[in-house]
C-alpha cells in the first residue's frame, strides 16, 4: 500500500523517451502483440548484449517456459536448477511436467555451486537418469562461475539455460552473463533494473532456437491462410506498447546499472565496519549489476524484526529468497548441497534499491540500520 514518504524496494524510473515509443504506437494504433516496437526492441536488446537473436515476451516465466520446451524438457525429465532464487525460476519446470532437482550455492556468488552440480550429476546418471538441462540463475545480478558451469555441462554433454531475469547489464569475463548457454532469459517487470511494465526476453546465438520461439509464443501457428495448429502454442508475445516501453528503458541501462553500484557502495561504505554485517564481493571476472543491495546481518539479528523495525520507519526491505528446497511447493524434490542458502536466508536482507533513490533517502536508511544494530 501507497504511504507518503515511503522508501520503496525497488521501483521503475522512465529514462524520458518511452512516451516517445508509446505514443508513436497509440497514434499509429500499433496496440496489440504485433507493430514496429517489438523488433526494435529485440534489436537493442542485442545490441546491448551483443547476441545475434532476442525474442521479447511477456514475462521471464513465459521467456523460462519457452526456453525449457526449446530445449526438449518434457514430462517425467529431471532439471538441475538453481534453488537460491524465486520459484519463477522453477515453476516453469513443472509446466512441461518435469522436476526440478535442485543444488545449493557457493559463499563467493550465492549462485550454484559447481562441484556440487557435477556430484548431482554423478548421482543422476548412477540412477539412470540424466538431467534434461542445467538452469542456472545469477542472483541478485551477480554472475555465477559460468566457467566451471559451463565445463560441468560439456562434460556430461548437458544443455544450460541460464536465468539473468535479474541480471542485465552483469557481466562475466567481459560477456553479458545469459550468452554462455544455449539460451539465455531476462525479466522486465517492474521491479527489475529496466523494465517494461511487464515482459521478458529469449537470447540465443541460434537463428532456428529464435525461430521457434516466436513459433510457440505465437499460439504455434501453422504458415497456412487460415487458423491450423499442429503443436500446442502459448500466447507469451510481448506487446507493441510494452516493447516500447522496454526501448526508452535500455537507452538508459547503463547509467541504471552505474546507479545500482553506487547504492550498493553507499551501503557497504556506510555499514561494513559495524561488526558481523557482510557485503557480497564481486569475485574475479564477476561484474555485478547490483539490482538488489543486499547485506548479510550478524549473527544473533533476525531479519524479521529489523525488516518490521524498519516497516515502521517508512522503509521497504525483503528477505533474501527462501530457497527453493525449503517451499511447500518443492518438498518431496531432490536437493543437492550444505544447506548455505538456508544459512544466507537466516541473516540477509534486501535494502531499498531504487535507481531513483535521493541522498537523503539513503541516509535515512542507513541512520536507521544503525540505530537498530546499536551503532551510535
Amino acid at each position: 500500500m501507497y504511504r507518503p514518504g515511503r522508501i520503496f524496494l525497488s521501483v521503475p524510473q522512465m529514462g524520458g523517451h518511452e512516451k516517445n515509443y508509446v505514443q508513436k504506437a497509440i497514434e499509429d494504433n500499433w496496440v496489440t502483440t504485433s507493430g514496429p516496437n517489438i523488433p526494435g526492441f529485440e534489436h537493442d536488446i542485442c545490441q546491448h548484449t551483443n547476441v545475434r537473436h532476442a525474442v521479447a515476451l511477456s514475462s521471464g516465466t513465459a521467456s523460462l517456459h519457452v526456453a525449457l520446451r526449446l530445449l526438449g524438457v518434457g514430462p517425467g525429465d529431471e532439471v538441475l536448477c538453481s534453488t537460491f532464487t524465486a520459484v519463477a525460476s522453477a515453476n516453469p519446470i513443472l509446466y512441461l511436467g518435469a522436476s526440478p532437482v535442485f543444488i545449493e550455492s557457493e559463499s563467493e556468488t550465492w549462485n550454484m555451486c559447481p562441484a556440487t552440480l557435477r556430484s548431482a550429476i554423478e548421482d543422476r546418471l548412477k540412477q539412470g537418469k540424466k538431467p534434461a538441462a542445467i538452469l542456472v540463475v545469477h542472483l541478485y545480478g551477480m554472475p555465477a562461475k559460468l566457467n566451471e558451469i559451463m565445463a560441468v555441462a560439456e562434460e556430461y554433454n548437458i544443455p544450460v539455460l541460464e536465468d539473468a531475469a535479474e541480471a542485465l547489464g552483469a557481466r562475466y569475463g567481459g560477456h553479458q552473463v545469459g550468452t554462455f548457454g544455449r539460451m539465455g532469459v531476462f525479466s522486465f517487470g517492474g521491479s527489475k533494473i529496466i523494465t517494461t511494465s511487464a515482459g521478458g526476453a529469449i537470447i540465443t546465438s541460434k537463428p532456428d532456437l529464435a525461430e521457434k520461439a516466436v513459433f510457440l509464443a505465437t499460439q504455434a501457428k501453422d504458415p497456412a491462410p487460415h487458423e491450423q495448429h499442429s503443436e500446442m502454442g502459448y500466447n507469451y508475445r510481448i506487446s507493441n506498447i510494452n516493447a516500447g516501453i522496454g526501448r526508452g528503458q535500455i537507452e538508459v541501462l547503463e547509467l541504471r546499472v552505474k546507479q545500482h553500484r553506487d547504492i550498493f557502495n553507499y551501503y557497504r561504505n556506510q555499514l561494513q565496519s559495524i561488526e558481523g554485517v557482510e557485503f557480497l564481493a564481486e569475485p574475479k571476472a564477476c561484474f555485478s549489476n547490483r539490482w538488489l543491495s543486499t547485506m548479510l546481518l550478524p549473527e544473533g539479528q533476525k531479519p524479521k524484526a529489523i525488516r518490521q523495525a524498519l516497516e515502521e520507519e517508512n522503509i521497504e526491505t525483503r528477505p533474501l529468497w527462501r530457497p527453493l528446497h525449503k517451499q511447500p511447493l518443492f518438498a518431496n524434490n531432490l536437493y543437492f548441497g550444505d544447506r548455505l542458502s538456508e544459512r544466507l536466508f537466516n541473516r540477509g536482507l534486501c535494502l531499498p534499491s531504487s535507481s531513483s533513490l535521493q541522498e537523503e533517502e539513503l541516509e535515512k536508511v542507513v541512520k536507521h540500520l544503525k540505530k537498530l544494530l546499536e551503532v551510535v
